[in-house]
This record gives structure tokens, sequence and C-alpha cells, in this order.
């Protein structure tokens, strides 16, 4: 089941579950990020026991890897939904963020002339 909603995750970037199955797939997909930053072969093999489709595995070596090379985690958001009107279970949106803006230089402040 982890597998499967990991999948939906990296294919679609934004999924809709419950609180308990969000908190439990997010290490799955740092971890499934974090090997498509490698780019080898061993990374696409390793990749591959965990994704089941091709499409996925391609998605996340060529694109969701390069994109998050910058941020070390937290690539996955969180937002909640509200309670499911059947169970009432906490619902969320979990969502990979888009817009990766790593600094990696300190900015130089001026000096102040006395």
């Amino acid at each position: 089941m982890l597998r499967n909603l990991a999948q939906s995750v990296l294919l679609y970037e934004n999924v809709n579950t419950t609180l308990a199955k969000a908190k439990a797939v997010r290490a799955l997909v740092e971890k499934i990020i974090t090997l498509g930053q490698k780019k080898d072969l061993n990374a696409r093999r390793q990749l591959a026991r965990i994704l089941t489709v091709e499409s996925a595995i391609r998605k996340v070596l060529e694109e969701l890897g390069p994109r998050y090379v910058g941020r070390p985690s937290g690539r996955l958001r969180i937002i909640k939904l509200g309670f499911r009107k059947g169970d009432g279970a906490e619902m969320v949106q979990l969502q990979l963020i888009k817009d990766v803006n790593v600094k990696t230089e300190v900015p130089v402040e001026a000096e102040h002339k006395s």
C-alpha cells in the first residue's frame, strides 16, 4: 500500500490521503528522491526494487532528483483538509514542494561607515 501511495505522490506530485498514511509514506518518498539524485545504475536498480512503474523511475531520475539537489530534506508538504465524513479520519493533501530556492551562499552585509 505504501509503495503505491509513494508512486502516486511521485507521479502526480499531489495526493489526498489520511494523516497516518501521509506520515508513514513521507520517509519512503524522501529516500526515493535521495536515490534519484545519484543517477547511476545502482540507484536505478534500487528504485526498480521499490517502484513498479518505469515512468515513475524515469521521473525520479530525470526530473525530481535534479530538482532537489541542493535540498537535503523537507521535500514534502502536508496540508490538513479536515475530517472525512464517513469515519472521521483526518484527511490531508500530500504534495511535493515545487519552489526550490536554496541559497548556498550567505549574503555579505554592507559595511557601515561611522
